[in-house]
Parts: C-alpha cells; sequence; structure tokens
C-alpha cells in the first residue's frame, strides 16, 4: 500500500483497538490549537475546501463546491474557520457509523490536520470504513500522466481539446496501462440535452460538474477511436506521497457536485485544483480567472515544471492514414476491392505479391472495416468480413515495425489562445486605426505552430474602429462564436467542412456601414493541395436583422464561398471569394487576401486587404496590424 494509505489503515487499527476514551476536553484542546494557529488560513486548508477569495463574503473566501453534503459547518462553503472547527467536531460523532461517519468521508482532512494539531487517535470513536479500504484496493497509483485529447471541431465540448488525469500504479512502468484509471471533471450532462442545449447551460452554469474515476482504458476508446483524437500524454513529476495526496483527496470528491461554466471552471481548471492538493504551494490557477482553455492549463503545468517528458498516442484514423500512404497504385487497388470483397486473396496478382506486401494490404483492410465500423450502427456483414480478415492477417507472423506517423508538435508550443491586435487602414482614401482582441482561440491564418491546420475557433473577437476624419470610435465587429473546419477529403474519407459564426458586423447598406446582427451558417468541402495547400469550397445560409433593409428588417440570404489556405513555412495565406443573395434581391460579393507573417511565438504582422461589392456600392480596403497573443 502507498505511504499515507497504509498510514490511515493504522489509524483505523487504532480506533478500533481503543476504548473509545472520547474527550470533549480533548476536543477543545485542539480546536484552540487551530484557532491558535490560524489553520484555516493555510493554503493546503484552503486547496482541500477549494475555496477561492471573494471580496462579498464576511470571511474572505468562498468556496467552488456546489454540494451540502461536502461541508460539516452549516456555514462551511464561505467559512474556512467554522468549517475546520466542525470537521475536528465530525470527526468525535458517535450518532453515525460506519461509511457515512465523517472518519471514512474525509481521510484527506484527517490525515492533514492529523499533521498540525496532536490528536490521539485513541480518543476517536471506533469507525470501521469498508467502502474507503475497498476503493483503495482497488485505486493505487504512485504517478500522474497529464492527458490531453486534441480538438475535436464536430463536439461543442471537446472543441478546445480536453485534460484529464491518468494514475498509474507504479513509477517506470513501462508496460500496458489498461489498469490505470482516469481522472476526468465534466458538467453532469443529461442525456436528452442536444449540443445547443449543452452550449448555453455549460456557458450559463446550468450543469453541476463532477469528478469521476474510471478505468483508462475506456477513455482510450472514446477519444481515441469513437472520436478519432489523437492523444498528447505528459508525465508529470509528482512523487509517490503527492500522488497518494491526491488520490485520497479523490474520495472526498466522489459525487460531490461542483460549479460548473464551460470557459473557467471546467475540466481544467478542477484538474489544476487537484495538482494544488498534491503539491502545497503550487499556484496554478491564480492566473485563470477568466478563461482556462485546456491547452493553456498545459501550459502553465510546463510552466511550473511538473512535466517530465511526453508522449503522441495516434488515433485509429491517424495510423490508417499513415498505412495508406504507403501503399502502391498496384497495391492501393487491391486494398481498396479487399474492403468489399475477401476472396480478393486469391487472384492471381494478389498471390504473386511477396508476404510482406499482402500483409500489409490485409493490415489496411482490416483497420479500415473497424474504422467504418465506429462511425456506424453494428453491421453484421461489416463484422464477418472484419472478422475474416482477422483471420487472414493472423497466417502472416506478427510485424513489430513502427508505422511511420510524423509527430506534430507539441500542442502547448503553439501561441497562446488570447489575442491583442492594433493597426492601421485605408478605406476609399479614409485612414482608420483599429484595436481588436479575442479571448479564444485560433484562427486559419494564425501561425499554425502546434495547432491542428484547417481549425478555426474564435470566441468573443471585439474589433473597434477610430476615423482620422470624423474621430469616432465605432465597433466594427462582435463575433460571438466563429467556428471554421476544414478537413480535408481523401479517396477513401470524405469528412464534411462547416462554418459557423454569429454576431454583429458592419455591413454597407444603401450607402451607409449599418451594425448588423447575424447567423451565418455553411457546408461544403475541402481538398488537400501538395503538402501546404488547402482548397475549399461551401454553401452558405445567413439571417441578418439590417435597418437598412427597406420592408422587413430581418432577411434571409443563400450563397457560397471558395478559398485557398496556404502555409508557407511559418507564413500563411489565405485568399477567399464569397457571394450571398438576400430574399429582397440585393447582394453582396467580397474577395479577401489575408497573410500573416509570424515575427516569433506570440507575435505577428498581419496584412487584409477586402474589396466588396454592395448592390450599388463597392470599396477596397487594406489593414496592416501587429497582433500579439497572450
Amino acid at each position: 500500500m502507498r505511504i499515507l494509505f497504509f498510514y490511515f489503515s493504522i489509524l483505523l487499527a487504532s480506533f478500533s483497538a481503543a476504548t473509545h476514551a472520547t474527550s470533549s476536553g480533548q476536543l477543545e484542546i485542539m480546536q484552540a490549537s487551530a484557532v491558535e494557529q490560524q489553520l484555516w488560513q493555510s493554503s493546503e486548508w484552503l486547496n482541500l475546501l477549494h475555496y477561492y477569495p471573494e471580496r462579498m463574503t464576511q470571511s474572505g473566501y468562498l468556496s467552488h463546491v456546489d454540494d451540502r453534503f461536502f461541508f460539516n459547518a452549516d456555514d462551511g462553503v464561505n467559512n474556512p474557520r467554522a468549517e475546520m472547527l466542525a470537521t475536528l467536531a465530525a470527526f468525535y460523532r458517535d450518532d453515525v457509523q460506519g461509511n457515512e461517519h465523517p472518519i471514512c468521508r474525509f481521510p484527506a482532512r484527517l490525515h492533514w490536520l492529523f499533521a498540525q494539531i496532536k490528536i490521539d487517535p485513541h480518543t476517536l470513536p471506533e469507525v470501521e470504513c469498508p467502502d474507503y479500504v475497498e476503493w483503495r484496493g482497488i485505486v493505487q497509483a504512485e504517478q500522474v500522466t497529464l492527458i490531453f485529447p486534441t480538438y475535436h471541431l464536430n463536439s461543442p465540448s471537446s472543441m478546445f481539446g480536453h485534460t484529464l488525469l491518468r494514475l498509474d500504479r507504479s513509477v517506470g512502468d513501462n508496460g500496458s496501462k489498461w489498469l490505470s484509471f482516469a481522472v476526468n471533471f465534466g458538467a453532469n450532462v443529461q442525456a436528452v440535452d442536444n449540443s445547443l442545449l449543452y452550449a448555453v447551460k455549460g456557458l450559463t452554469g446550468g450543469y453541476p460538474g463532477i469528478f469521476i474515476v474510471t478505468p483508462y482504458y475506456n477513455k482510450i476508446r472514446e477519444y481515441n477511436r469513437i472520436e478519432k483524437r489523437d492523444i498528447w500524454e505528459y508525465r508529470l513529476n509528482l512523487t509517490p506521497a503527492e500522488v497518494e495526496r491526491m488520490v485520497v483527496h479523490l474520495w472526498e470528491l466522489k459525487e460531490i457536485n461542483f460549479d460548473y461554466y464551460f470557459f473557467d471552471e471546467n475540466c481544467s481548471y478542477r484538474l489544476l485544483e487537484l495538482l494544488e492538493v498534491a503539491r502545497p504551494g503550487l499556484e496554478l490557477t491564480d492566473e485563470f480567472g477568466i478563461t482556462a482553455i485546456p491547452i493553456d492549463t498545459v501550459k502553465s503545468i510546463e510552466a511550473a515544471g511538473l512535466i517530465e517528458d511526453a508522449l503522441f498516442r495516434p488515433s485509429q484514423m491517424t495510423e490508417l492514414q499513415a498505412l495508406l500512404a504507403q501503399l502502391s497504385v498496384e497495391e492501393e487497388g487491391y486494398f481498396e476491392r479487399l474492403v468489399t470483397d475477401v476472396a480478393v486473396v486469391k487472384l492471381p496478382g494478389f498471390v504473386a505479391l511477396n508476404a510482406a506486401k499482402q500483409q500489409k494490404i490485409i493490415d489496411t483492410a482490416y483497420r479500415y472495416q473497424r474504422y467504418q465500423q465506429s462511425t456506424v450502427a453494428r453491421d453484421d456483414v461489416l463484422a464477418k468480413r472484419s472478422h475474416t480478415l482477422l483471420g487472414l492477417l493472423n497466417q502472416y507472423p506478427a510485424d513489430d515495425t513502427p508505422l511511420p506517423i510524423v509527430v506534430p508538435v507539441q500542442p502547448e508550443k503553439g501561441h497562446h489562445s488570447r489575442r491583442v491586435s492594433i493597426g492601421v487602414g485605408e478605406r476609399d482614401g479614409q485612414i482608420y486605426q483599429k484595436l481588436s482582441m479575442r479571448m479564444a482561440f485560433h484562427s486559419l491564418e494564425d501561425n499554425g505552430y502546434g495547432y491542428l491546420r484547417g481549425a478555426h475557433i474564435n470566441m468573443a473577437n471585439l474589433e473597434l474602429r477610430a476615423n482620422n476624419e470624423t474621430d469616432k470610435v465605432t465597433l466594427q465587429r462582435l463575433d460571438v462564436i466563429d467556428i471554421f473546419s476544414l478537413t480535408p477529403r481523401t479517396r477513401f474519407f470524405s469528412p464534411l467542412s462547416w462554418r459557423v459564426y454569429t454576431g454583429l458586423e458592419r455591413q454597407m447598406t444603401n450607402g451607409v456601414d449599418r451594425l448588423t446582427s447575424h447567423v451565418t451558417a455553411g457546408a461544403g468541402v475541402a481538398y488537400k493541395l501538395l503538402d501546404d495547400g488547402l482548397f475549399y469550397a461551401l454553401g452558405t445560409g445567413r439571417l441578418e436583422f439590417n435597418r437598412g433593409f427597406s420592408d422587413k428588417r430581418i432577411k434571409p440570404a443563400v450563397g457560397a464561398l471558395a478559398g485557398l489556405l496556404w502555409h508557407l513555412s511559418s507564413m500563411t495565406t489565405r485568399l477567399e471569394l464569397a457571394a450571398e443573395k438576400f430574399s429582397n434581391n440585393s447582394y453582396r460579393s467580397r474577395l479577401q487576401l489575408r497573410h500573416n507573417i509570424p515575427l516569433s511565438r506570440n507575435h505577428a504582422l498581419h496584412l487584409s486587404v477586402n474589396g466588396e461589392k454592395h448592390t450599388a456600392e463597392r470599396f477596397v480596403e487594406t489593414t496592416l496590424a501587429y497582433r500579439y497573443h497572450f
């Protein structure tokens, strides 16, 4: 058993063997000692109860926990002192027994208070904690690994990536991780809620958040196989004693509800709190008062010196694409036929291939069948064909040759997620200055180092302009959300590329630059051009509120857009042509060029040239801006 678990077992044995010499005088002495030392102000106690500074409360603190069962004092949620005194008193309760006794429910608090105050175990009641002892017998760990499943734009809950922790049984164990446990914090979502409702509730705190400790293989299946997401694993340098402190605290959090907010009090923020419990003195959460983007929390853990090494775990999709890339034209032809007819292995041409090539083709076909099975409901024909291919594959000797997978840049090496920019521009002879601010996360033409190409996620993108001639400052645009997913199609994969964005933006209407509100969406295709280019084309729809429309102010529109996205070394260029026509026969068309020149990891120059025509009006504007990511 681990150090603290062994220690707790000794305490339990002592309680059972004691003569139950409970003394109110002993409790008063301990409470007086806690008051004298002002232990409730200790960072360790504040971390264990998940308190954070809050000026609106008398104590100056409020807990993130939103569950009465977690506290012993009536006002424990906002009173660290009262909660500490009530916890000490709760350890002496004799009106509850077994698993419901505070000694069983709060072992981490007991350990810490035992170290600060001389608690005589013989004065505590006899208590047995079978549930905790059983749980600790199952969940054993000496090492912690931070897991980062990469970005998944087709899921609102995962488009920024995700973080969780893996509890490994022993330090330096190079064997299977199937016996490890995953520690995950997430919203307790109702099964009937759709993606839109999830987004609304997640933004407004409509869901409680809970910690779940589950076998790690469940998470591998969820992220790596079902959602086709690559995974980065970061081994942390926590000591076994620090790991034990975290695991004991996790028991206290079992089935406990927290506040949950999509942007700040989310999966990543809560894991930082666990690490602060594990290693007292860490201050990881301090910098995340507004947002806690998962990859930014990985960066904070790296900056704190907690990461020992990183390992890339490719998804089922990544491995399959690597296999397909190895096939020659002839081999690709046999593969394509084999996925629908296993009798291909008997053709003279296939039989004439050497064993290594046959094995490679069959292996690729088998994995492709498995991929198809994971994207659709169970198909008996697919399952039978997959089983046949596996039988054929097993006739060849095992091939331990690693797949030629190019390991991408570690995501924490990319630019920071928030961005501010200042620039100067010219439109029809008028000079303007602009100031913009984006809370998150990455644009198509931003420095792609460490990011997924073709992924564009902007949240709360604000742009203000000051006109030199009028001396007016105006709101040019406010994107509430702007997501653009460009996933290239191939001969064997047909993903949908799409875009959705909504907010406020200025549009020229009847000679006036008007601030309009809109919801715009589109879907289409993207194709790779050579190694660094991407062509895309989408059909679009738009619903716009515009005071310049002569009859009804709300008008729908249909349109299309097409573009080229090109990565030139570290620079990125995007050329896009778009047009849309409204139900009142007014129309807009635009041609835009955007070119981004990174100066360093978080600094860049950005050139934008836009040519637009709005029914009877047209203009060209050019802007040069400096961008800083932070």
